[in-house]
This record gives C-alpha cells, sequence and structure tokens, in this order.
C-alpha cells in the first residue's frame, strides 16, 4: 500500500500453489495494516506477467473484481520490469523468471528503460543474448536468475519475487486502462484432453 511513492504496509508471500485461496484475505490484511478502507483506493496496480498461468490469472480477476467494486482505476506492470527494477534503477539489468524445461523468460534494461521486450529463450543462451544487446556486466533478479549463475557478464540476484520499494515507484508511474491483458509468452503445460 502507497501513498505516492511512501510505502504505508506491504506484504509479500511468494508461492507456487494457493494463489486462489491466499490472495483476498492478504488484501483484508494489507487494508487493515494500511488502516484504510477498499473504498479509499485511488488505484490499483497488478502485475501482468510474465508468470504462471494460474497465478496471472488469479491476480488479473482479483484486481479487475477489486477495481470494479471500488471504482478504482485499474493498471498494470510487467513482471519481468518489477523484476529488473528490484536490482536497482541505474546500469544493464534484466528480469529472469524460470519458464522450466531449459526455458527463461528474460526481459533487459538499461538505466530503467527496456532495451527489448519479454521473450522466452533456452536459459543456455540468456546469457549471450544480453551479451549481444549491450556488452559489460550485467545484473539478473529473479527467481530465474540461478539459471544465470555463473556466466561472466552476469550477476544472479535471486529474488523470489519484486521488492515492494521497487513495485511501488513502477505503479506510480503505471498509467490506469481499460484493456488490462495477461502477458503469456509461451502456451500453457496442461493440454485438453483428445475425447
Amino acid at each position: 500500500m502507497f501513498d505516492g511513492l511512501r510505502l504505508i504496509f506491504g506484504l509479500s508471500e511468494p508461492m507456487e500453489r494457493g494463489h486462489q485461496e491466499r490472495l483476498a484475505p492478504m488484501a483484508a490484511e494489507a487494508m487493515a495494516g494500511a488502516k484504510l478502507a477498499f473504498s479509499q483506493l485511488d488505484k490499483i496496480v497488478v502485475t501482468v506477467g510474465p508468470g504462471s498461468f494460474t497465478g496471472l490469472r488469479v491476480g488479473l480477476a482479483f484486481a479487475k473484481g477489486l477495481s470494479l467494486a471500488t471504482g478504482a482505476p485499474l493498471a498494470g506492470i510487467g513482471t519481468l520490469a518489477a523484476l529488473a527494477a528490484s536490482a536497482g534503477p541505474d546500469g544493464l539489468c534484466a528480469g529472469a523468471i524460470d519458464a522450466r524445461r531449459g526455458m527463461i523468460y528474460l526481459q533487459p534494461f538499461a538505466d530503467g528503460r527496456p532495451l527489448a521486450e519479454p521473450d522466452t529463450l533456452a536459459a543456455s543462451e540468456a546469457a549471450g543474448r544480453l551479451e549481444a544487446i549491450a556488452p559489460g556486466r550485467w545484473r539478473v533478479a529473479g527467481p530465474g536468475a540461478q539459471l544465470l549463475a555463473g556466466a561472466d557478464n552476469v550477476e544472479a540476484i535471486r529474488l523470489a519475487a519484486a521488492d515492494l520499494l521497487a513495485l511501488g515507484e513502477l505503479a506510480a508511474a503505471a498509467l490506469a486502462t481499460d484493456e488490462l491483458k495477461p502477458v503469456y509468452l509461451r502456451a500453457p503445460d496442461a493440454k485438453l484432453m483428445a475425447t
């Protein structure tokens, strides 16, 4: 919960399962901790991905419902942008998420500006891709950073989730929209059964 760029109250519980059960109680805890009513929200900001299909759908559905219930405008920020911002605003940095099966979600930034769109690529190619974009030492932050650990041009910063202060800065700059959609960079692992 932010008042401008000032963090009033924050909660973060990175989890792989249980998003749908925990999200509403966690939002209520955050509002109670901030001593605010939901009707006092000026803007609701949600990360739009990439990430787990279920986590994105649960987060976006909850944020859209909260926006409709409160009348607060809704805005989105990229998950990789939030992770990269958590590594600091200056220099070369990238957000990274383990996309499983030897793949990584990656987005590079220089001084907070995106150098490319979020992408999915083989984890073994990620350090080379960063070097091709801009030679130098890269800070790579996120739950996929460990996949680049050991590369000569990478300082891996393992984060389970984005830093709340970095999220606050991005949230303050995020523009409200009625067309908020998740960022999916690959097809889901779950498949429909053939009949």
